[in-house]
């Protein structure tokens, strides 16, 4: 079945860095699109950012110039490096695919910007 873990979240000061990992398992990776999204309490959960399968990628106007979403389909796995962060950037952070129609979700990792 597919399997989507993500990991590398936690604690981080204001305008730091932090490197988000998502590992798939269960589809052809390097044919599917892979996207991130977060959500912070309260809030609707929001894409962050995509790759596609040809490497395109798309960022949503909050993160652009900060966010770099990557991909290495050797490890199948999906990376989010995140600079410059901001307390707006506080939520859980979800890894999403699509496959045969249906929509795949990681459990999530957290990432809280505080000082």
């Amino acid at each position: 079945q597919v399997q989507l873990v993500e990991s590398g979240g936690g604690l981080v000061q204001p305008g730091g860095s932090q490197r988000l990992s998502c590992a798939a398992s269960g589809i052809i990776f390097s044919t599917k699109d892979i996207a991130w999204y977060r959500q912070a309490p309260g809030n609707e959960r929001e894409l962050v950012a995509v790759i596609a399968r040809g490497g395109g990628t798309t960022y949503a106007d909050s993160v652009k110039g900060r966010f770099t979403i990557s991909r290495d389909n050797a490890k199948k796995t999906v990376f989010l490096q995140m600079d410059s962060l901001e307390p707006e950037d506080t939520g859980v952070y979800y890894c999403n695919t699509k496959s045969y129609g249906l929509d795949y979700w990681g459990q999530g990792t957290q990432v809280t910007v505080s000082s």
